[in-house]
């Protein structure tokens, strides 16, 4: 499992091609395309390489084109500002010439201030509950094959939900989800890589939230879903190989789009980031 944790930081470490400019490898999760947090997580690394002595504060990134796992992904990164407490840097991610991905990200030289947060979710430990995996291990011959190619991917990130997934059986419920992760293995003190890794995950689980009041599974073949935007704060410092509880929820959904939003929770319930993304939701006539 640590062989897996070890080819995600080799693909989140980019080649440097010139001094703003940065190349990544692709990873195959089982998609048709690249995953979005890859390209999510690879753009920070980039942006975080041309900034010295201050953390990232928040990200905004705008997902264009479908990337193609079969080739390297090329990053720009524009100095925008770099004043006393802040620096902004802008990305742009290029493949076959066209840019598939941008993103702007705030980073902060370390200050204390006012300090509150909403309350963890009262919710079963990880240690009481099942792996992902074993919810969908019964069901996966009865998937379809492009389903059965993800979900039977071996992750280099662990995950327990804290209820049962909705897998063949069409169910509403409230939009709201709860899921506990962590990395496989043990990660260094690296706060910049810690951070980069909560930007990859983060893309797991949080669109899909925006499915559960209508009753319609990830594995419908009439659904077309695809992330438009993804933001993310960072509050405090994180590490992903302890365990972290993602508390999601979709406030709305309209115009063949859901909307959602995720806060991180450490297990002693500091909350360390929150999240939101706005995903294509296209419903096709059967």
């Amino acid at each position: 499992m640590k062989q897996l944790l070890d080819d995600l930081i080799k693909v989140m470490t980019l080649e440097r091609l010139e001094r703003d400019l940065f190349r990544g490898e692709s990873r195959d999760i089982g998609s048709p395309q690249v995953f979005g947090g890859q390209v999510f997580g690879q753009a920070l690394m980039a942006a975080t390489a041309t900034v010295e002595n201050r953390a990232v504060n928040s990200l905004h990134a705008y997902f264009l084109r479908r990337g193609d796992f079969n080739s390297p992904i090329v990053y720009e990164v524009d100095r925008a500002r770099d004043g006393n407490h802040f620096s902004m840097r802008r990305i742009v991610a290029i493949q076959h010439g066209a840019q598939i991905f941008n993103m702007s990200a705030s980073f902060q030289a370390e200050e204390s201030g006012l300090d509150h947060q909403f309350a963890m979710p009262d919710v079963p430990p990880p240690e009481d509950l099942p792996d992902l995996i074993s919810h969908y291990r019964d069901v996966l011959a009865h998937l379809p094959e492009g389903f059965r190619r993800v979900l039977g991917q071996k992750r280099p990130f662990e995950f327990r939900p804290t209820e049962a997934p909705k897998i063949l059986k069409s169910e509403k419920s409230e939009p709201v989800r709860n899921i506990w992760f962590r990395a496989v293995a043990a990660l260094p003190d690296d706060e910049a890589m810690h951070r980069c890794l909560l930007a990859y995950v983060s893309d797991f689980n949080l669109l899909d939230t925006a499915l559960l009041p209508h009753g319609i599974l990830r594995t419908a073949q009439n659904l077309v879903m695809a992330s438009i935007d993804h933001a993310m704060w960072f509050h405090r410092s994180v590490r992903v190989d302890e365990w972290l509880l993602y508390s999601t929820d979709s406030p709305s959904a309209s115009g063949a789009r859901g909307f959602t939003r995720g806060k991180v929770f450490s297990k002693d319930g500091r909350l360390v980031a929150s999240t939101s993304q706005e995903g294509l939701l296209r419903v096709l006539e059967r």
